[in-house]
């Protein structure tokens, strides 16, 4: 149901983009606007992965380098069917995560130095397999054309004011400038409705992943903690990437509703709690068995120290 909701959404989002073609350009304009959708979510299909990781300036990391949260991963990729992704690290005091790449095989998921220090090794792994649940359901890409599309009808509503004076375009100034602030907004909406749905498909297979949804339900709640009190100044000054992590890491967001990019923590701690419920009694024993089988041996993950560039290492994230 999810899948025929996202895709309903998606297809929403690009009849958008199509009518504010037309209407700034008339038939010509739309035209205009397909060949310039089909271009940026072509280009987006191939490059989106690297330009995001550049953006915030993630470094790749393998097993010489950050071997338990490796090895983690690696564990929890076995466990989802899918090809080990690359691995990546932010360094930034906001606990957050994301994935992205066009499909499991080129795939990567990342995770910040902030949520590194405060998660248990239990909390990481179910964030983690959240990010793997994305890959798995493909919600990377649907997510990284959404952006484009959005970020595409922004641009052609701005540039509606300087086609106002086409033959072609009949809006007047006030319909143009109406134009201008709704189309976005339009586009916000529907990219926030994928994104929510996405979400909660994605902590569902998450916590199934990770063997334990309390792990996950315990990391979004000390997520949402740290996101809301430490800014990730790269995020706020790209907005329209809030909605590829795990939470919303933008500040000034409000409960479950249209103007949202994710569900509600509280929602979805309370759905990950009535799955556990579900795994852990009655016909779930042999669910709990599964989960109770650990990752690897060890005990939380050790702290990281961002910045630190000699002597000794002390952690993988030294």
């Amino acid at each position: 149901m999810n899948f025929v909701k996202t895709g309903m959404l998606i297809a929403a989002i690009t009849a958008l983009f199509l009518g504010v073609g037309f209407l700034i350009g008339g038939e010509a304009g739309m035209l205009i606007a397909l060949v310039v959708a089909i271009a940026m979510n072509g280009f987006a299909y191939w490059n989106s992965d690297k330009m995001v990781l550049r953006m915030y300036g993630a470094r790749e990391v393998g097993m010489a380098d950050a071997p338990e949260f490796v090895g983690l991963v690696q564990d929890l990729a076995t466990r989802a069917g899918l090809p080990m992704p690359r691995v990546y690290l932010i360094d930034t005091p906001q606990p957050n995560a994301f994935a992205t790449g066009r499909n499991p095989e080129n795939a990567a998921v990342a995770a910040t130095t902030g949520l590194m220090r405060i998660m248990t090794r239990e909390e990481l792994a179910g964030v983690m397999a959240h990010e793997l649940a994305h890959i798995r359901n493909r919600d990377t890409l649907i997510m990284t054309i959404t952006a484009t599309i959005a970020g595409a009808i922004s641009m052609l509503a701005n540039f509606a004011l300087f086609f106002g004076g086409n033959r072609n375009n009949n809006m007047g100034i006030i319909g143009t400038l109406a134009l201008m602030i709704l189309a976005p907004f339009a586009a916000m909406l529907v990219q926030m409705a994928i994104s929510r749905t996405r979400e909660y498909s994605a902590d569902q297979a998450g916590g199934e992943i990770c063997g334990n949804p309390e792990w996950l339900a315990s990391a979004l709640l000390k997520l949402e903690k740290g996101a809301a009190h430490i800014d990730n100044e790269v995020a706020e000054r790209n907005p329209a990437s809030a909605s590829m992590f795990i939470i919303n890491p933008l500040h000034g967001r409000g409960a479950d509703n249209l103007f949202s990019t994710h569900p509600a923590t509280a929602n979805r701690v309370a759905r990950l709690r009535e799955l556990a419920a579900s795994v852990f009694t009655g016909s779930g024993r042999a669910a709990r068995r599964s989960a109770d089988v650990p990752l690897r041996t060890g005990g939380a993950v050790p702290h990281t120290r961002p910045g630190k560039t000699s002597g000794k290492r002390k952690g993988p994230w030294s």
